[in-house]
């Protein structure tokens, strides 16, 4: 591949873009909400405007710009594609590299309070010997891996580039990966594809190639896994809506979104209160200044209308790639799984150890769909568990 030297890389919004922001903001035009205070017809309205009004007026983009740029950030080309990332060195040398994956609507900054414990254990009352090399890319076309103008960037070919930033940009011989969400699927796609260079992958939604999980059964899970199936069941409306929309014709869409910040906040910070795992109070887990990050990190640079491609490359002609090979087990990289409770899909352990060379799974008391950012002790916890026997 064709990979340019890595280039130190600061958040710098011009003024003039926050301006625009606002002037937009001002000028929604908000349609008509009634009957949805139970949401079943999508956000209400009321709630976003709560966020919204946080947004305009009392969010400082200035501030969480600051602390992103306190993390070594760099840009590259692989092959044309740019490609932002943080990557912070361990407090010792010779520690094991770790590769994190965000996924949709996720951004790299899901990652943050994870990446201080894993770079600097001691520091958060860890042992030394478990600190990482930790590299956190944006998705192509997601935040500042913009902009976007190549087509075909499908979970497989994103584990491409992310194994060619790993060894060819960064120089490294082995590394780990983890991730969520399209995190877990590219996570899955390194696994199954470069499993000779890896320590081993972390997921926490369980993909693997080859492995449908759309035609479970109950009958599939243990007696002590019902639950998982209940789950779902029960988060099954919950994603049906923009998959379909990002699969089927995510740039028809993107016209609404790149257009307006409100219906951003809507589309993507919606899930977050849909696929968390809370109490019915979402800023319980997600503080305002947090969800207007994730909010911005899509409204910057318009990568909200790019950022749902991967929907459509991945699954062409509605179905994924096929696997690379017809081994029984898909990925020969030693495999763990976090497993928690409000994720929205999820894999019976007995067909995990067929598939992967299974050696952690652990069933988590809380957490759902964006588990590093709502249950980061927990992630860290399971990272070095993981990652510590393994050579």
């Amino acid at each position: 591949m064709r990979t340019t030297e890595p280039e130190p890389f600061h958040v710098e919004v011009p003024q003039a873009e926050l301006d625009d922001l606002h002037r937009r903001i001002d000028a929604t035009r908000w349609p008509a909400d009634f009957g949805n205070e139970d949401w079943s017809y999508g956000v209400e309205k009321s709630w976003l405007r709560d966020v919204v009004h946080h947004w305009r007026h009392e969010f400082d983009w200035r501030a969480q710009e600051s602390s992103i740029n306190a993390f070594p950030q760099y840009r590259v080309e692989i092959d044309g594609v740019p490609i932002h990332f943080l990557h912070v060195k361990a407090t010792r040398p010779g520690a094991k590299v770790l590769l994190l994956s965000h996924g949709w609507p996720w951004t790299f900054w899901d990652w943050k309070d994870v990446i201080g414990p894993l770079t600097d254990p001691a520091r958060y009352g860890g042992d030394p010997a478990d600190a990482f090399d930790v590299v956190v890319p944006s998705l192509p076309g997601s935040g500042f891996s913009t902009p976007l103008a190549t087509t075909g960037l499908g979970a497989r070919r994103i584990a491409e580039l992310w194994h060619a930033l790993m060894t060819d940009a960064l120089g490294y011989e082995r590394y780990g990966a983890a991730g969520g969400d399209w995190g877990s699927i590219i996570t899955g796609e390194i696994g199954h594809g470069f499993g000779d260079s890896l320590h081993g992958v972390w997921l926490t939604l369980p993909y693997v190639p080859g492995v449908d999980l759309r035609v479970l059964t109950a009958e599939d899970f243990g007696p002590d896994e019902q639950w998982m199936w209940e789950r779902m069941a029960e988060a099954k409306p919950l994603i049906q809506s923009h998959r379909t929309v990002h699969q089927v014709e995510p740039q028809t869409l993107a016209y609404a979104l790149a257009d307006s910040p409100v219906g951003t906040a809507a589309w993507v910070l919606g899930r977050r209160r849909d696929w968390g795992d809370h109490d019915g109070d979402v800023f319980k887990l997600f503080d305002l200044d947090f969800l207007c990050t994730t909010a911005m990190i899509y409204w910057i640079n318009g990568s909200i209308a790019t950022s749902t491609r991967i929907y459509h490359e991945h699954f062409r002609g509605g179905v994924p790639p096929e696997p690379r090979h017809t081994r029984t087990r898909a990925i020969d990289a030693p495999t763990g799984f976090g497993v928690f409770p409000k994720e929205l899909l999820l894999l019976p352990r007995r067909l995990a150890e067929r598939v992967t060379d299974l050696r952690r799974w652990t069933v988590l008391p809380r957490g759902g769909h964006f588990a590093p950012a709502e249950q980061p002790e927990s992630v860290v916890h399971e990272l070095r568990e993981f990652f510590r026997p393994l050579t």
